[in-house]
């Protein structure tokens, strides 16, 4: 048990060690370094300045902090707190990708594009963490995206942090129609990272005063599922099905199909060549999207409009044309409004229906429902 002295005049003094903890090596090497002066605590309040340039050498684009006690991050305090007890700020940082990569219709172009970008940001955000303890703070970096808390699944969110509504907050950018957030330079072709610290921050981001996005719709013509309409509203369960086939639980839906099989000819008449193979490759290395067009098309950011002011039939129909004419297979939710849509706007694009992977309702007994309705 460790005790606390008292010093001549009262004061709180160093805590009594035990007298075998206080012989140890280690606790004595520490002990000297505080007597020498050589253990001094960091400053309260980082540096603004300071902390961006630390971002930017460690491979971000773009970097601004928020306070966790933001009136927009009320819905982050509880979780980010849980995953750094102490938090007192969000560092929101900005990783750019190559847009034609992005624009690809290759899906193996623009998916290594996605990852590949994701493994620089989480590293910048890794680095930046590093720095931070090594200067005598506590800093935690959640993942960029995936693995994510698949425990969770599906009962809770598996996101440690909300990096999109963090980056709106610190003054990243605004979210756009496709629920992509976009940047005022840079546009939508950045992937973010949040970094959490136990100080607060100098000066922190400021919310843009306008919104990027052009209205240009985009979004909406290059959506193969219909899951992004011209008002606003998001079907964020018809992007979830098709776009995410080979994570979550679309790969449940697949293995369920396994299951179900009745032998090597039953699987193969559910399931085509070049389904096992992608799903394989998502297997064998980072999963893939299946989509990611209304990102690829968007064309703004200060950086990015050009070509779009320049000639916009150009840019329809080298950019969104493509996407639009790729003949690919559309996964979607049986008498959903992604079938409808993907049926009648992409009569090219073969639609499959799936479950999606998602759980069905548990079977309820006779005795349950009556027990039910008498509690």
């Amino acid at each position: 048990m460790t005790t606390t002295a008292h010093d001549t005049e009262g004061q709180l003094a160093e805590p009594r060690l035990p007298a075998k903890l206080a012989a140890h090596p280690s606790v004595q090497a520490v002990l000297a370094r505080r007597e020498a002066g050589g253990a001094a605590s960091p400053p309260l309040v980082i540096d603004a300045e300071w902390l961006r340039e630390l971002c930017l050498a460690a491979g971000a684009d773009d970097a601004a902090a928020v306070s966790l006690d933001h009136p927009d991050l009320a819905g982050e305090r509880e979780h980010a707190q849980a995953a750094l007890p102490g938090t007192r700020t969000l560092i929101a940082m900005a990783v750019r990708m190559n847009r034609d990569n992005c624009r690809s219709p290759a899906r193996s172009v623009a998916n290594q594009e996605f990852h590949q970008t994701d493994e620089q940001a989480n590293h910048a955000a890794r680095t930046v963490t590093r720095a931070l303890q090594d200067a005598g703070y506590r800093a935690l970096n959640p993942s960029v995206g995936f693995p994510q808390e698949m425990d969770r699944f599906p009962r809770e969110r598996i996101w440690v942090v909300a990096h999109k509504t963090v980056a709106v907050a610190a003054g990243l950018g605004v979210m756009g129609l496709h629920r992509n957030v976009i940047h005022p330079k840079f546009g939508s072709f950045v992937l973010l990272v949040t970094v959490l610290v136990d100080a607060e921050v100098s000066e922190y981001g400021q919310a843009l005063d306008y919104n990027p996005c052009i209205d240009c719709k985009l979004c909406v013509a290059a959506c193969p599922v219909g899951a992004i309409a011209k008002d606003g509203a998001f079907d964020a369960l018809a992007c979830t099905t098709h776009n995410y086939r080979e994570f979550m639980s679309g790969f449940t839906d697949w293995a369920q199909t396994v299951a179900d099989s009745e032998d090597a000819a039953d699987y193969r008449s559910r399931v085509t060549d070049s389904e096992s193979a992608s799903m394989w490759q998502s297997l064998s290395s980072p999963p893939g999207y299946k989509s990611g067009y209304c990102l690829a098309v968007c064309p703004a950011g200060e950086d990015v409009l050009g070509p779009y002011l320049d000639d916009r039939k150009t840019f329809m129909d080298t950019v969104l044309r493509p996407l639009q004419d790729k003949k690919e297979t559309l996964y979607v939710l049986p008498g959903s409004h992604a079938q409808e849509y993907a049926q009648r706007r992409f009569p090219h694009k073969p639609v499959k229906e799936v479950t999606g992977g998602w759980q069905p309702p548990a079977k309820r007994s006779a005795s349950t429902d009556r027990e039910t309705r008498t509690s």
